[in-house]
């Protein structure tokens, strides 16, 4: 078993070694923000910790996400734009759409820009935030002014997330990229739990 997890890592090194990586990088990170099944951030701190290991660039890991990331949030902006008045439509037939829909106008006009840098740190929920700002006609402007910030910490955290792995443990390259995947899986899993007891201490004070 332990043969088998190293040969896995190992064609992963090389795999993540070449050049066309940054490409997968950028393209990868383009379709998580429209589709969010792709992962492009397990992708991006593998980068980041073939930077680590010294084939890839850091700088270059970083703009690539971040560039990807801003461009697939803008598709998807538009997308949900395009699509506003039939969505607004539908949902105004009823009592409960419309006041769903007004519940989403009132947070993202009291916390849109830092919910857009939140949401980028949780699956899913970039797409859904994306696609509403479009939905609501968020001024262009503005959202194009927070998703490029929301996109550059992104970039940053999950590359140098990989980067510091692979930087740590040079000498060992499967050491470096489980420990990679570990540290993301444990900060998606902690902002999950942080979400989930947020949501319940709103319930308590609703009910």
């Amino acid at each position: 078993m332990l043969e088998f997890v190293t040969q896995a890592f190992d064609w992963l090194k090389d795999f993540s070694s070449s050049p066309w990586f940054y490409a997968i990088i950028f393209v990868i990170a383009i379709l998580d923000s429209v589709l969010p099944i792709v992962p492009s951030e397990t992708l991006v701190i593998i980068g980041g910790v073939s930077a680590g290991l010294g084939n890839l660039w850091i700088p270059l890991v970083i703009m690539v996400a971040a560039a990807g990331a801003f461009i697939g949030d803008n598709m998807s902006y538009l997308i949900g734009s395009e699509a506003s008045d039939w969505v607004i439509r539908r949902q105004s037939r009823t009592e409960k759409g419309a006041a769903r829909m007004a519940k989403i106008v009132e947070q993202v006009h009291e916390r849109g820009g830092l919910l857009l840098i939140t949401a980028r740190f949780i699956p899913g929920g970039r797409t859904a935030l994306t696609l509403s700002c479009g939905v609501t006609r968020q001024p262009r402007r503005w959202f194009i002014g927070w998703s490029a910030v929301a996109t550059v910490i992104w970039g940053h955290y999950a590359a140098l997330l990989g980067f510091i792995g692979g930087k740590s443990f040079e000498d060992d390259h499967t050491l470096a990229f489980l420990i990679a995947f570990i540290a993301a899986f444990s900060v998606t899993a902690l902002i999950e739990i942080v979400r989930w007891l947020l949501k319940r201490a709103r319930y308590r004070d609703t009910a």
